[in-house]
């Protein structure tokens, strides 16, 4: 990878506007490690700290969405998207969204299942 392409990821990242992984893969990756696990009693607890809206947060960054999208689909500003990610960092121990993803499948709160898009 060329030295430009690094800084531009990185910038990339930091803005949260783009992933750094193309959704398709994604997709994959939480398909190869996620499961149907029930809810643990650490996560339980964990996401008992969480507000509602840091719930739909979480849900939309599970989802793949991008900080514009969340806040597009919420309703709020996307500096306060921004927010709610760092709170839920924080308050889940996690280093990034990666790891936000990972917690919310293996938690139970999000399932692989594709979404019904068939409603008319």
């Amino acid at each position: 990878m060329a030295g430009e392409d690094i800084v531009t990821a990185v910038r990339q990242a930091a803005r949260g506007s783009d992933s750094l992984l193309a959704p398709a893969v994604t997709r994959r990756l939480i398909q190869r490690f996620a499961s149907s696990r029930t809810l643990t009693p650490s996560s339980a607890s964990q996401l008992s700290t969480l507000t509602r809206r840091e719930m739909d947060v979480l849900r939309d960054v599970a989802r793949g969405m991008s900080n514009a999208e969340i806040a597009a689909h919420l309703f709020i500003a996307e500096t306060t998207v921004k927010t709610h990610v760092a709170r839920l960092l924080m308050k889940l121990g996690l280093r990034d969204r990666v790891q936000i993803v990972v917690f919310a499948y293996e938690s139970g709160l999000v399932s692989t299942a594709a979404p019904d898009n068939t409603k008319t």
